[in-house]
């Protein structure tokens, strides 16, 4: 039996990324606080390999030299020495380094939204707009089909609210990208067949 390390009260990014728990829980640290993330559900996992591979089947048939990354650590621009936090998705056009832990220069980042996280889930994305380099900010949801969209805008600023998507294509203006969104849900039981 494997014994597990005390959760830390506080601590920093560093201290953090050096800290092992002990377990095969997958962990964040919001404000010095480290996080236990729970298993995600089976839309949850089909929405973002689904979205994943789009995304990566796109930039190999461009030969764009961007990524896309599953669990990627992002680090906001605020208070970045107290937080690592860990989206379903980045997108980076910067190259990855050896030994890195932290997405450079993320341009987009997905979230992937259940009822069950949702306050922390949209922490992650307000923290996210702290960050300098990121573009978009999309949000999918598992309960029914739909996404909201954050886009920064010409002036450097985000609107206050999301656009919110349930139909048609979603795109991604932050990487050229554009896919029906229902197609996102086709190994989910909320995919609808088109009637012929």
């Amino acid at each position: 039996m494997v014994a597990l390390a005390k959760i830390p009260v506080s601590m920093s990014t560093a201290d953090f990324l050096a800290w092992n728990p002990g377990d095969a829980q997958p962990w964040q640290l919001v404000d010095g606080e480290p996080q236990a993330m729970a298993p995600v559900s089976l839309v949850h996992g089909a929405l973002q390999t689904e979205l994943g591979s789009l995304i990566r089947d796109q930039f190999r048939r461009q030969g764009v030299r961007c990524v896309v990354v599953a669990n990627p650590g992002i680090v906001p621009h605020v208070q970045a020495a107290r937080n690592f936090r860990i989206p379903d998705l980045g997108v980076t056009c910067s190259p990855l380094e050896a030994g890195a832990y932290s997405l450079p220069d993320p341009l987009l980042i997905v979230e992937i939204l259940s009822p069950s996280n949702q306050s922390e889930t949209w922490a992650n994305v307000w923290a996210y707009v702290s960050i300098p380099s990121v573009r978009e900010i999309l949000v999918l949801h598992t309960a029914s089909i739909g996404a909201d969209i954050l886009r920064r805008g010409p002036d450097g600023n985000w609107p206050q609210e999301p656009e919110r998507i349930e139909d048609g294509d979603l795109l991604l203006d932050s990487i050229g990208f554009q896919t029906p969104l229902a197609g996102l849900y086709r190994d989910t039981h909320l995919h609808r067949p088109s009637r012929a």
